[in-house]
């Protein structure tokens, strides 16, 4: 019931208010909330996703908050709230900083961080409407600061996705070049993960081992990253493909 009243409350708080985009502002809550879903969090830290931007936005309170859904959830956005007010003058010092107010917010509760990478997640999604100038901006936060503390923490799809969004906007033409050389491949390296997987999938099974098996292609920005430490082109990069399998205990 607290994602349901976060919900209404939110909707109406942002009612009105309007993105860059031109679509209403209370879809980013939204989809920050379904983010932390998909990641199975606690009702509690969904709600405080849907609220996040509430006292930042709307003039809300945290009084307010604490009252109406509790002082969890208020502690919650009011960490977020102070996360969104970060602002320095050089990169070198807004990294310093922003990463020692996070380590400190997520000392104190680590819902924080995951909330605020959901809410950076979603913003990277939809970054296209943005100036250009801004774009640049968001997208430079995002891969020195954002993406390594996802990978820090071990959520290794939201660091590849953000990595790949903000190398798209700022190297958009290497971008291009790469996604289109990858898909000109897919079938094959489909195929190939295919015939590569079968044999073990055979043998775990043999065993009655459980599992789960999955194959992908590396993402755009590690492959840029390694076409760069070797000063390779792509058609050089060998090591393009992956396959994980984990095993349960």
């Amino acid at each position: 019931s607290i994602v349901e009243r976060s919900w209404d409350y939110a909707e109406q708080a942002h009612h009105g208010q309007i993105r860059e985009s031109g679509e209403p502002y209370f879809d980013h809550p939204a989809a920050v909330a379904f983010i932390l879903a998909d990641m199975d969090l606690d009702p509690n830290t969904i709600a405080s996703g849907l609220l996040h931007d509430v006292v930042e936005d709307t003039g809300k309170h945290y009084e307010e908050l604490a009252s109406a859904f509790g002082t969890e959830v208020a502690g919650l956005v009011d960490g977020v709230t102070k996360l969104s007010r970060m602002d320095f003058k050089t990169r070198e010092e807004q990294q310093a900083e922003s990463l020692r107010k996070m380590f400190v917010a997520m000392a104190k509760d680590i819902r924080v961080i995951l909330i605020k990478l959901a809410d950076r997640l979603h913003n990277m999604r939809t970054l296209e409407s943005m100036p250009e100038h801004k774009k640049m901006k968001i997208a430079g936060e995002t891969i020195y600061l954002y993406a390594p503390l996802a990978h820090r923490l071990g959520l290794f799809a939201i660091k590849t996705e953000l990595e790949d969004l903000s190398f798209k906007y700022r190297h958009p033409r290497i971008y291009e070049e790469i996604a289109r050389k990858i898909k000109t491949d897919e079938k094959k390296n489909q195929a190939l993960i295919n015939k590569f997987s079968l044999p073990i999938i055979e043998k775990l099974n043999e065993n009655n081992i459980k599992f789960d098996i999955s194959g992908r292609f590396k993402s755009i920005y590690s492959i840029w990253k390694k076409m760069q430490s070797k000063n390779v082109p792509f058609e050089e990069v060998y090591d393009l493909l992956a396959v994980r399998i984990v095993f349960e205990p």
